[in-house]
C-alpha cells in the first residue's frame, strides 16, 4: 500500500478518483488543495501553495502524486507544459493521462459522475447531433470512475513513461447515432459541422448550449468557442489513442463502460 496524493481532490475528476481509490481500499489517500475546503470523508486534506514548485515538490516526494494535464491542443497547455518542464528537473517519476472524452455527459441524469453538464455533439434529449468531421474518425471513450480505476492500476506498474494512454470504450459518431438510436428507439435529426467551418470557430447549436454557455465558469464567448474546438479535436484525430502500450492493453480484465452501457443506463428502460 501506498500514500496517493490527489491534486484537486474535492474537484470534479479529483473527487471521482478519491472516491475510487476509497472503494479499491488498496491505498492511503491524502488531498492536494489550494485551501481548506470541505472533502470526502476521513481523507486528510493538504493545502498546499500550486505557486510554490518546490512546495509542490516535496509534498510528492513524501506521496504518490495524480494530477490533472489538458490536452496538447489545449488553450492553456502552454502553461502546463511549463510544470512539466520543472518536473523533468526533479527526481520525480511522473505521468500525464490522455484518456479520450468522457461518455458521462451522455448518460445524464442517470449515470453517476461529478461531472459538469456538457453538451457536444449529441443531444439525446432533444434527439438532435451535430457531427464533426466525416464523422467516421475513431473516438476513445472513457467513463470517469474507469479512469480512476485505471489510475489505481497504473500505481502498480514498475514504471511510469511520461504519457499514460487508457480507454474503456472506442467508436465513431455515426456508430454512436446508431447505438442512440437503438436504445431510444427513436430517430436522431443530424447535422453536420465540416472541419472548414470548425476552423473558423462555427458550429452547430444544440437546444441546451445557450442556457449552458451562459451558465459556464467561461466568458460565454470562450465557452462557445471551447465547442468548436472540440470538434477540431475529435476530427483531427486527439481523442484516438492507441491500443498499442495502453492501460487497457496492460489491464484486459477490467470490466469497463461501454458508450453502449452509458446509453442504455442513461437512457434505456428504467
Amino acid at each position: 500500500m501506498v500514500v496517493v496524493a490527489v491534486a484537486g481532490g474535492s474537484g470534479n475528476v479529483g473527487r471521482t478518483m478519491v472516491e475510487t481509490l476509497l472503494e479499491l481500499r488498496e491505498h492511503e489517500i491524502i488531498v492536494l488543495s489550494r485551501k481548506q475546503s470541505p472533502g470526502v470523508a476521513n481523507v486528510e486534506s493538504v493545502v498546499v501553495d500550486y505557486g510554490d514548485v518546490g512546495a509542490i515538490a516535496e509534498a510528492l516526494t513524501q506521496h504518490d502524486g495524480w494530477g490533472s494535464l489538458p490536452n496538447k491542443r489545449s488553450p492553456v497547455y502552454a502553461f502546463r507544459e511549463a510544470s512539466n518542464a520543472e518536473l523533468r528537473k526533479t527526481t520525480l517519476e511522473w505521468t500525464r493521462v490522455s484518456n479520450g472524452f468522457f461518455p458521462d455527459y451522455y448518460g445524464s441524469p442517470r449515470v453517476k459522475t461529478h461531472l459538469p453538464t456538457i453538451t457536444f455533439a449529441v443531444d439525446i434529449a432533444s434527439r438532435e447531433a451535430a457531427l464533426p468531421g466525416t464523422r467516421n474518425e475513431s473516438i476513445a471513450f472513457t467513463y470517469s470512475f474507469d479512469l480512476a480505476r485505471f489510475v489505481s492500476a497504473s500505481l502498480s506498474l514498475p514504471k511510469w513513461e511520461e504519457t499514460t494512454y487508457c480507454y474503456g470504450d472506442k467508436t465513431t459518431w455515426n456508430e454512436f447515432i446508431k447505438v442512440a438510436e437503438d436504445i431510444t428507439g427513436s430517430r436522431l435529426r443530424v447535422t453536420y459541422d465540416p472541419v472548414e467551418k470548425l476552423q473558423k470557430g462555427e458550429f452547430t447549436e444544440l437546444p441546451p448550449h445557450a442556457k449552458e454557455a451562459a451558465a459556464s465558469p467561461f466568458p460565454e464567448a470562450l465557452a462557445r468557442s471551447l465547442l468548436s474546438i472540440l470538434g477540431l479535436w475529435t476530427a483531427e484525430g486527439y481523442f484516438n489513442i492507441s491500443v498499442e502500450g495502453s492501460l487497457y492493453q496492460k489491464f484486459p480484465n477490467k470490466k469497463l463502460m461501454t458508450v453502449r452501457d452509458i446509453l442504455l443506463q442513461g437512457h434505456g428502460p428504467k
